[in-house]
């Protein structure tokens, strides 16, 4: 569990402090563009600026996030951490670790997790674009002189934040917070002297407001829904980022700070609409006095910024558990704190990101435009933890049946609305994260079947492995001296890499070791529990290594403590022997789709090496090739 779930009331202040400068960076940047996507004449369904429909969307984005953010996720989906670490992927394998007798539901669980997953990084595709763009077009309301250069101003702090990632976040997170707290009473500053002109407005908070519109105007609420959706974008952030702060700082700075501030924010944007229609081309920088509108242009991109920096690190954190679990081919992770745990960056992940950010804000140009594709695909990651969280409360929490049903189903009726109104913007570039979202969805599950036809493939020319070692244990085979480690993923059978060193060399080792690697679903792994040693014989020996799926692989580290169990030998100076597979697609072999084959094959030949990712020092590996049919 981590270890800010125990944390001491004098820690906590601190706690809060660092999570105010991750998690709430998303949804803090929302008033930049939500409710301007409800009233500008330029979005697509755009509302009339009348008092009715302002005190309705109002009304709609109050109660949104006191019941799906406050209620669903500070409230209930926080207690659904996998021993203190939270997230899609995370629940999934809290899930999965329940459902292992049960087939059905392991296949249900993982087909969320996976696609829960692919969405998170659509989300994370659009999310900086959209932040961004939002905060810069502020110069456009200073002077239109400026809008030219908006779509190259972004481009250009969106290549600088991707560029100074590998050098890890640690110095600058304590900046974040303190910056946060900035950004959020700036926010209940403008919305405050706006309400201050037309208190009437607070009349919204009154859940009436929202409940008439619907019933007088159910097709402009309808439309509405897409907008007031964009102001819960980052709540699944608040969940996926409890591993760090726990749940105590992250329900505090968002009831004392957070939830607070928004509120002030969203009526003042509406207090100035009812007073001034004409602000809905952009209700909130319109809402800034003009001496502080370049000052505020500059605090939002910088919001924007720290926004899209806890996307980043989360769709690092996210690949991470994918290939912890076997969901991803393993690709190159690289620890830029040797201080602060979960500070890691993947360089293929940075890349393929920055691409793609890059391209939706050169395709969509705006963030009108950008909105049209925002929502759909965090919506349907809501859905998916709604899914996840109620197993875990029928099953884990063993809440009687019909009070998860009162809980849950109108949780569920709320977002298949707002599933249903983002479904409208679907041919307006909502279309782009779903596309998105699916192809990498196949090519997750397609790696996953893969592996488990490439290890059908290898069982069956294998032999058990305690019966192979007490045979070679009598048999007069030439032995070498040292200690000979053989990476044995499937435990129960002979290493293919050993067969091919006794075919080939003709020799044995005065020891062999048997390694097999097992990554649980659990973030983290007890270090008393991090290795178990077998005998299998007197020169023969099986070791499991345990890991959780958010721990770093360091193998080599992780042998030392074999010693502790009578196995002592220097894991620097072992020779490590690993296969290496070489995979030849073949139709006539029933397994999956022959594109799918190739597909899979593509993938293994270019994921990052076993010796690289747990650490094996290269001068002492050696790699036996072998080529397998799927």
């Amino acid at each position: 569990m981590s270890s800010s779930h125990g944390a001491s009331a004098q820690a906590l202040p601190k706690l809060m402090l660092a999570a105010l400068g991750v998690v709430y960076g998303d949804i803090g940047t929302s008033p930049l563009y939500a409710l301007k996507e409800a009233f500008n004449p330029a979005s697509h369904h755009a509302l009339p600026v009348t008092p009715e429909n302002v005190f309705g969307v109002l009304s709609l984005i109050v109660w949104s996030l006191l019941i799906i953010v406050t209620f669903k996720y500070v409230l209930i989906v926080l207690r659904a951490d996998n021993h203190g670490e939270g997230g899609v992927v995370a629940l999934m394998a809290r899930v999965l670790s329940r459902a292992a007798d049960t087939p059905r539901k392991k296949t249900v669980a993982i087909a969320l997790g996976i696609f829960g997953a692919s969405l998170f990084y659509g989300d994370g595709i659009i999310t900086p674009a959209i932040s961004v763009l939002s905060a810069v077009e502020g110069l456009e309301v200073a002077t239109p002189a400026f809008q030219p250069y908006v779509v190259p101003i972004t481009l250009g702090i969106l290549i600088a934040l991707f560029l100074v990632q590998h050098h890890g976040t640690a110095r600058i997170g304590g900046f974040f917070g303190y910056f946060v707290i900035v950004w959020f009473l700036c926010l209940a500053a403008i919305g405050v002297r706006s309400i201050v002109a037309h208190p009437q407005v607070l009349e919204a908070l009154s859940p009436h407001h929202a409940i008439s519109f619907a019933l007088h105007s159910p097709k402009l609420a309808f439309f509405a829904m897409g907008a007031v959706f964009l102001t819960m974008t980052g709540g699944e952030a608040l969940y996926a980022d409890m591993g760090h702060f726990g749940v105590k700082p992250i329900r505090y700075g968002w009831l004392g700070l957070v939830l607070p501030s928004l509120l002030l924010n969203y009526l003042g944007q509406g207090a100035l609409l009812i007073s001034d229609p004409a602000a809905a081309a952009n209700p909130f920088y319109l809402a800034v006095p003009g001496w502080a509108l370049y000052p505020m242009v500059a605090i939002a991109t910088l919001a924007t910024v720290i926004a899209s920096q806890a996307l980043i690190t989360g769709a690092y954190s996210v690949s991470l558990q994918l290939i912890q679990l076997g969901f991803c081919p393993r690709m190159a992770v690289k620890h830029t704190s040797g201080a602060q745990m979960g500070q890691i960056y993947l360089p293929f992940v940075n890349w393929m990101l920055l691409v793609f950010v890059l391209l939706t804000v050169i395709g969509f140009r705006s963030s009108s435009s950008l909105a049209a594709a925002y929502g759909i695909a965090v919506t349907l990651t809501m859905l998916v933890t709604s899914a996840l969280a109620f197993s875990v409360a029928l099953r884990d929490w063993q809440w009687p049946p019909l009070v998860c049903g009162l809980i849950f189903i109108p949780l569920f009726g709320i977002e298949l609305v707002f599933l249903a109104s983002n479904g409208l913007k679907i041919a307006d570039g909502g279309w782009f994260p779903l596309v998105f979202g699916g192809l990498l969805s196949v090519t997750l599950f397609t790696w996953r079947r893969g592996r488990q036809l490439l290890a059908e493939a290898q069982r069956a020319d294998t032999v058990p492995l305690e019966t192979f070692a007490r045979i070679l244990d009598s048999e007069p085979i030439h032995r070498v001296p040292h200690t000979a480690l053989f990476l044995n993923p499937r435990a129960e059978q002979m290493p293919s890499s050993l067969l091919h060193n006794l075919k080939h060399n003709l020799v044995l080792h005065e020891r062999t070791v048997f390694v097999s690697v097992i990554i649980e679903s659990v973030p983290r792994v007890p270090i008393e529990d991090r290795v178990e040693v077998q005998r299998l014989g007197n020169s023969f020996s099986r070791v499991f290594v345990r890991f959780g799926f958010m721990e770093e692989p360091d193998l080599p580290t992780a042998l030392t403590r074999c010693a502790e169990q009578g196995l002592a030998f220097d894991p620097q100076q072992v020779s490590y022997f690993l296969n290496r597979e070489t995979i030849l697609p073949a139709s006539e072999v029933r397994g999956m789709a022959l594109w799918r084959e190739r597909l899979f094959e593509f993938l293994f030949r270019n994921a990052s090496s076993a010796a690289n990712f747990f650490h094996l020092p290269t001068a002492r590996v050696v790699e036996m090739g072998s080529r397998v049919v799927i």
